[in-house]
């Protein structure tokens, strides 16, 4: 199955280290970041889990919930997560889910949809494919997908500033430009007409081209 940005994020319930969840049940009216390992006990994944642990109060602050997923039975989970607080500093609070039957990475696209077996024998590099961030929306919707490299960890720092984004130019008719940082400058979404964009920004904007109009950032 292929996804798309704004496909309705497969449901699925599935076994964490939180309990048994109903996915879109336990996003509620919540935004989520969803974010996949190939299998518990890799170096990269440590250092992300740990990070992600640490950041956690910010996604909370913007209403966003953490789950992470992995190729390896739940009790596995728990004990990797003695080892992401040892090491990296940070005690791992968000639900791992365990996909022992690959049902969920497979849901997502992240391995075929054919592939056969259990997590029973497989190697990170076999389930490599499996790291990816998804950000779905209180709607259900895919706002986000990405898939990284197994040697490249995640900056989830830019998780964060994307879903700064998606939150904004979902309460405005406005984009964010290459690099925005909260706070910054926006664009002037190309739906609104000029003569609609003189009703909300009476004091008017900056526009090297016509296409191109720059306003303060909407509050």
């Amino acid at each position: 199955m292929s996804l798309r940005i704004n496909d309705t994020a497969p449901n699925f319930s599935a076994l964490t280290t939180h309990g048994k969840i109903d996915f879109h049940e336990w996003i509620g009216d919540s935004w989520a970041i969803l974010f996949s390992h190939p299998k518990d006990f890799t170096p990269v994944c440590t250092t992300e889990l740990g990070y992600m642990a640490r950041i956690e109060p910010e996604f909370t602050k913007r209403h966003a919930k953490l789950i992470g997923l992995s190729i390896d039975p739940v009790e596995n989970h728990s004990k990797w997560a003695a080892d992401i607080e040892e090491t990296q500093g940070a005690a791992v609070k968000y639900p791992m889910i365990g996909d022992t039957d690959l049902a969920v990475a497979k849901l997502y696209n992240m391995l075929p949809a054919d592939e056969a077996g259990t997590a029973e024998g497989r190697t990170a590099a076999t389930n490599a494919t499996v790291r990816s961030v998804f950000i779905i929306g209180p709607d259900k919707k895919i706002k986000l997908m990405l898939t990284y490299p197994m040697t490249t960890g995640r900056n989830f720092d830019e998780i964060l500033r994307v879903l700064d984004s998606i939150q904004l130019t979902s309460r405005f008719k406005v984009a964010t430009p290459v690099n925005w940082k909260n706070g910054d400058d926006v664009i002037i979404a190309g739906s609104v007409t000029d003569d609609d964009a003189r009703k909300i920004y009476p004091e008017g904007w900056k526009a090297p081209k016509p296409y191109l109009r720059i306003v303060k950032q909407p509050h």
